[in-house]
């Protein structure tokens, strides 16, 4: 695009890459919501080379559009999917199923990070599905990724209903296919794909007993939350690691632009972050900075904790050094050692490239920044950011309102406290999202767990004997505590029911 004001209101700001354009005051980014983004901090020892040989991979030839009936609806596409059966006690059993929605990556990543399912696979004998988005991975329709991205007719099929509505019908063909049609079904999800689950809860409750959603903001639409609310949290959550390092941050944008005003300040600044070219602005400093906080406290995750990481290079750089030394020490700290730190070549990946059409079209989520935080106010603008999305996408034009309208959002606990059931919505009061989650319970069954120190979807990564602290075991028990009631439940009303066929009553 031309303009720059106008495609930085909805560009993304993809954590862990750095930003190459320009946040002004006009122009702002909606942050990626993946959890497997935070296994860049976690220890690698973790990570398992066998959990992926445990699952089977298969293909189901899927409905490309399952609301219309005109002859293209019924094109099809090949989804992937993957099953464990290793710890299944069976269809005679009615074992349960335990289903992972796939998110806004390919599900490669999802098998060696996401370990609730494996953690407790042998508890519950459950078998373990993992079910890839559509238009994600090895899941794309049209044949290939330029034909499915290429304009608006290809790439209009990819929105949050007609994946939910993959995901029943990959849910009923497996239970058919395995004769489990009394096994219950368990939805996770993290983040997007855990707005996914709690969507999925309330638009096929018979497809599914429950759900649990971790570090879902469902409520970060339709400005049910405050427009603020993301970057309040990253700026609590730096000035509780370190008053000094959040006053240092706060003062430190002011100074980038009075340098930057000087002559020659851009090759200065360009000098003293060690950019890996010229400064062309010293918004690309600023993104890039803003990128990095709101990445630390977005994975700020046990054992690591990097936004301790940031303030601890902030706070320990030696006292003779100036507000930008100590900002550039922070950068050193989070990024380690590199030949250069700023506005470094990238490539854009299926997962850039998707989130932006997502977030163009209908999570349309307005964060933007008021005079409260640590950073430079920047307030969303809704037109600037319809102008950007129209302009990229060829007149598509985004749908702000269509999540609520679809799924609810507003009143919630006034509208669900008597229609839902068995959802949990997980969240760490750390993670930035967390202030579009839902932090109280709605009813008996539709219940909020949050930790204080929790980040972004800990409950559902792989556990670590050695480095979880204590609030998260008992997070994740108690979670699983709740699935067993919905299942001892179930069983019972199953029994029941099976008893009242057989006296033919």
């Amino acid at each position: 695009m031309n303009s720059c004001q106008l495609s930085l209101q909805w560009q993304l700001l993809s954590v862990f890459i750095i930003f190459s354009i320009s946040v002004t005051a006009t122009n702002f980014n909606i942050p990626r919501l993946s959890p497997i983004r935070g296994s860049y901090f976690m220890d690698l020892q973790i990570l398992s080379t066998d959990v992926s040989e445990d699952f089977q991979t298969f293909f189901y030839t899927q409905t490309l559009d399952h609301f219309n009936y005109r002859p293209e609806s019924f094109s099809t596409f090949q989804q992937r999917y993957l099953i464990n059966f290793k710890s299944w006690g069976g269809a005679n059993a009615n074992a349960p199923i335990f289903a992972y929605f796939g998110a806004e990556v390919p599900l490669d990543g999802d098998l060696d990070v996401i370990g609730f399912l494996t953690d407790n696979a042998n508890r519950f004998n459950a078998l373990l599905v993992y079910i890839e988005h559509r238009y994600y991975g090895k899941s794309i329709p049209f044949g290939s990724r330029e034909e499915a991205l290429k304009n608006a007719s290809t790439i209009g099929y990819f929105n949050s209903a007609q994946a939910i509505a993959d995901y029943a019908e990959i849910l009923m063909y497996i239970k058919k296919k395995y004769q489990a049609e009394d096994s219950p079904v368990i939805v996770i999800g993290g983040s997007y794909g855990g707005m996914l689950a709690a969507w999925f809860r309330l638009k096929y409750p018979h497809a599914a007993l429950g759900a649990l959603a971790s570090s879902a903001p469902i409520l970060y639409f339709d400005d049910i939350t405050p427009q603020n609310g993301y970057y309040s949290v990253v700026t609590k959550d730096f000035r509780e690691a370190s008053e000094t390092c959040y006053q240092t941050i706060r003062e430190s944008w002011s100074e980038i632009e009075k340098i930057a005003s000087t002559p020659n300040g851009l090759l200065i600044l360009s000098k003293q972050f060690r950019t890996c070219k010229p400064l062309q602005d010293s918004s690309e400093l600023k993104d890039n900075l803003l990128s990095m906080y709101a990445t630390a406290a977005q994975y700020n995750q046990p054992p690591r904790y990097p936004v301790s990481m940031v303030c601890g290079g902030i706070d320990g750089a030696p006292s003779q050094t100036d507000i930008l030394g100590k900002i550039f020490a922070g950068v050193v700290a989070f990024k380690g050692n590199r030949s250069c730190y700023v506005n470094a070549p990238m490539n854009e990946s299926e997962t850039d490239v998707g989130w932006q059409w997502q977030t163009c079209s209908e999570i349309v989520i307005p964060i933007g920044i008021d005079n409260t935080t640590m950073f430079p106010p920047n307030p969303f603008n809704l037109s600037v950011f319809i102008d950007g999305c129209e302009a990229e996408y060829s007149g598509v034009h985004p749908r702000p309102h269509w999540v609520t309208t679809y799924y609810g959002g507003h009143d919630i606990k006034l509208i669900l406290q008597r229609f839902a059931s068995n959802i949990i919505f997980s969240n760490g009061l750390r993670y930035p999202y967390s202030s579009g989650g839902v932090l109280e319970d709605i009813s008996d069954t539709v219940v909020a767990i949050h930790t204080v120190n929790g980040s972004h979807c800990l409950d559902i990564l792989r556990a670590n004997r050695s480095s979880d602290p204590d609030w998260l075991v008992k997070q994740r028990e108690t979670e699983l505590e709740i699935i067993e009631g919905w299942m001892s439940m179930y069983y019972a009303d199953l029994k029941a029911s099976k008893q009242i066929q057989t006296n033919g009553i």
